[in-house]
């Protein structure tokens, strides 16, 4: 709705004015903060006003919504089509996809000891011979 404020909250918030302020004082108080956004909203356009006088008419179709990364992105890619690359962007990403699933696939297919280590350089269904007595248990140096 509102700065992400639902309509329970925005009641809640006009209760809590009511109460601290006092409903005498709430009209002077919402016309005086209406003023203030009003003076703010009235500096950034002259701000904005200001600034496209001094750039010049080569940027009179600049917009200050276009500094923004997404959006100026959005409308270059926008504007010039598949001619920009997109073609290439899209299979790239399918690439990427297949690859990614491949290496998933791989690693679901590998064998597992019974401590969940994969063992990829075994054949399927071989068992680790058991340690000898007085053996040390190895460990995997990468793991600790």
């Amino acid at each position: 709705m509102f700065f992400d404020i639902g309509p329970i909250k925005l009641v809640a918030l006009v209760i809590l004015a009511v109460v601290i302020f006092g409903p005498d004082k709430l009209p002077k108080l919402v016309s005086e903060a209406m003023g203030f956004i009003r003076k703010i909203r009235e500096f950034s356009e002259s701000a904005k006003a200001d600034i496209r006088k001094e750039l010049g008419p080569e940027f009179k179709d600049f917009e200050f919504e276009d500094l923004n990364p997404k959006t100026f992105v959005r409308k270059q890619l926008a504007a010039h089509g598949d001619d920009f690359g997109l073609g290439e962007l899209q299979e790239l990403k399918n690439g990427f996809s297949k690859d990614a699933a491949s290496a998933t696939a791989a690693v679901r297919s590998a064998q597992r000891d019974p401590l969940g280590k994969v063992q990829l350089d075994k054949p399927a269904g071989a068992v680790a011979a058991p340690l000898a007595a007085g053996e040390a248990t190895p460990y995997d140096l990468d793991a600790t």
